[in-house]
């Protein structure tokens, strides 16, 4: 897309979710007592708000454990970078004007320590990142030069300072590199590491506990007399991984009134940051997440969410504000629980982990795509160099569609024309997810 297609497609999504956020919900909100569901803007961004006011736990981890978290200070370079003249290239290390004399032995190695100085007119051997002599002009590469006897002759001009990282270059000792809040990714590890850095102090994962709820679960073998397999234990965990968090255990509970109080210790005794349920969301006979969230004193901050599948999803807040224990409740049909998970815990979790809300983008999308008549849709889509392609298999409990998926494209009320630009929601692991 060229940049003024850009910016008409960025108004266009602005639009849109302009009016994603206006639109009541058509309905009341589970378990709500008669109010309306939160426009699916309003409930992403109620999400993030409720991790950016936790106080932050931080630690001090070595580099190979840091990958994924976020740097609680600044990354200031420990020494210069270079530390010390370097050169370049494969080739010779040469002073003065030539030809040049070889200075017998096998030359200047990486790792060596200070070799001789040079004389005028005089070449050594040196390999890419070995330490320039003293009194060094430049580097003459290999491949621009010829050897004849005892003499080095270049085939080009040979400039002062050529092919030679002088120290310093990249940084000085006490320079900032990065500031803090920055992601650490296998870049940063690579800075860090050649500025001198042993370990770091990042913000730590949030921890996360999957709660399953259900008593018509299977944990193996074929669906058969009215019991179905589970398929979100399996799906979760790694998807939470994948998005920064720290899965810390599943359970699974029964849906009879033992288990509303299985549910009830759980949710109150769990350490995790976020405890995730999946179903029990509704206000059927079953349903026993609204009630153990009134006992446990919960504070509800999205009770249902303008958006199908999904919009029996919930957050609520457990305990106080600056503990940032927090309980999201997906729904337990499999898609409308990914459409949960990117709604609410998403955002929740990249708050908490100190991590910056992805960048919107959007993308036309091929053919229409029917709309709710008040709420917005999430919809599997295959990603081509030009269009979202929408795929079938996208109602509440099929995962045919979203396991073929690049993303999901975000679909206003009444539905998107042939061409029309949506926001688009990219699934962790086709986007690069943690280091995003």
């Amino acid at each position: 897309m060229s940049p003024t297609d850009s910016d008409h497609a960025m108004e266009a999504l602005d639009e849109a979710l302009a009016l994603v956020s206006r639109t009541p919900a058509g309905g009341a909100g589970p378990g709500s007592g008669g109010h309306r569901s939160l426009g699916w803007v309003q409930a992403r961004e109620a999400a993030a708000r409720a991790g950016s006011g936790v106080r932050a736990r931080i630690h001090r981890v070595p580099l190979a454990e840091a990958l994924g978290e976020v740097l609680d200070q600044p990354l200031e370079a420990l020494t210069d970078l270079p530390s010390f003249d370097t050169s370049a290239m494969d080739g010779w290390a040469v002073a003065g004007p030539g030809p040049w004399t070889v200075r017998p032995g096998e030359g200047v190695l990486a790792g060596d320590g200070r070799p001789e100085p040079l004389a005028d007119g005089e070449a050594v051997r040196i390999a890419t990142g070995a330490r320039i002599p003293a009194d060094t002009t430049a580097v003459l590469r290999s491949e621009h030069s010829r050897e004849s006897g005892s003499q080095v002759y270049a085939d080009r001009p040979v400039q002062t300072g050529q092919d030679i990282r002088p120290r310093g270059q990249e940084c000085r000792s006490g320079d900032l590199m990065l500031p803090a809040g920055s992601l650490v990714t296998p870049a940063v590890l690579g800075l860090a590491a050649a500025a001198g850095y042993d370990e770091l102090a990042t913000r730590t994962r949030p921890r996360v506990e999957i709660l399953v709820l259900g008593d018509e679960l299977l944990t193996e073998g074929r669906p058969h007399d009215g019991l179905i397999r589970d398929a979100l234990s399996p799906m979760l965990g790694p998807w939470l991984t994948r998005i920064g968090a720290e899965v810390t255990g599943t359970r699974r509970i029964g849906d009879d009134p033992a288990g509303a109080e299985a549910l009830l210790d759980a949710v109150t005794g769990s350490d995790a940051d976020v405890v995730i349920t999946t179903g029990g969301t509704a206000s059927g006979p079953v349903d026993h997440v609204h009630p153990v969230l009134r006992r446990a004193g919960a504070e509800l901050l999205v009770d249902g969410v303008a958006v199908r599948p999904g919009h029996p999803m919930l957050l609520a807040r457990l305990g106080d504000r600056t503990e940032g224990r927090h309980l999201v409740g997906l729904p337990g049909n499999p898609l409308a629980a990914v459409s949960g998970l990117l709604t609410l815990a998403e955002p929740l979790l990249r708050a908490l982990a100190g991590r910056r809300q992805r960048p919107r983008y959007a993308v036309p999308v091929q053919g229409g795509i029917p709309g709710h008549p008040n709420d917005t849709r999430l919809v599997p889509v295959l990603l081509t160099d030009e269009h979202a392609v929408p795929l079938r298999y996208n109602g509440p409990a099929m995962l045919r569609g979203i396991a073929a998926a690049d993303a999901l494209a975000v679909v206003p009320p009444h539905g998107a024309r042939a061409g029309q630009d949506l926001e688009i929601l990219d699934l962790p692991w086709v986007s690069g997810g943690c280091f995003t």
